[in-house]
């Protein structure tokens, strides 16, 4: 499993305090564990408030930022995910974009610190790109626990 950072953080975002790599590998182990195949490839990006906003403005449909956006390639339900075609190429999931700068209020926000927030945008991001969703209440329970699952794995708590 390749999980690439295709745009590192800006030099004064929060996260150049994190171990990027740490967060790479997490990500990787949050797929595996909902079990995708060894040969698949996400995309990581950080990006600033403004690139998140256009993002969220274009694809979403929603004015301001935000703090995370998924863009699966393939489609997926929670429990199925993309499998690859015998003899196919590497299968190529999607990109999941985080703004370090949002998350940090986010963060604030909800009294954790930024590490924890991360780590839930990530694993967030990733179960969207897996076919979940908090679309209702029922949903939104089902992806919380499984967010909670993947946190205690690295030894955070979901807010």
């Amino acid at each position: 499993m390749t999980v690439e950072i295709s745009e590192p953080p800006q030099p004064t975002s929060p996260l150049t305090a994190v171990d990027v790599h740490e967060v790479v590998a997490f990500a990787a182990a949050t797929l595996a564990r909902e079990g995708v195949d060894v040969d698949a490839r996400l995309s990581l990006a950080f990006v600033d408030a403004d690139r998140i906003a256009d993002l969220n403005r274009r694809f979403m449909g929603k004015e301001g930022p935000t703090d995370v956006l998924s863009f699966p390639i393939e489609d997926a339900t929670p429990g199925h995910p993309p499998r690859i075609e015998a003899g196919g190429p590497p299968l190529l999931l999607g990109d999941v974009v985080i703004a370090p700068d949002v998350v940090a209020v986010n963060a604030t926000d909800h009294g954790v610190t930024f590490e924890d927030e991360l780590y839930l945008m990530v694993c967030h991001g990733v179960l969207h790109i897996l076919g979940w969703d908090h679309q209702t209440d029922a949903e939104a329970q089902l992806m919380e626990s499984r967010e909670a699952e993947h946190l205690a794995t690295v030894g955070r708590v979901r807010r």
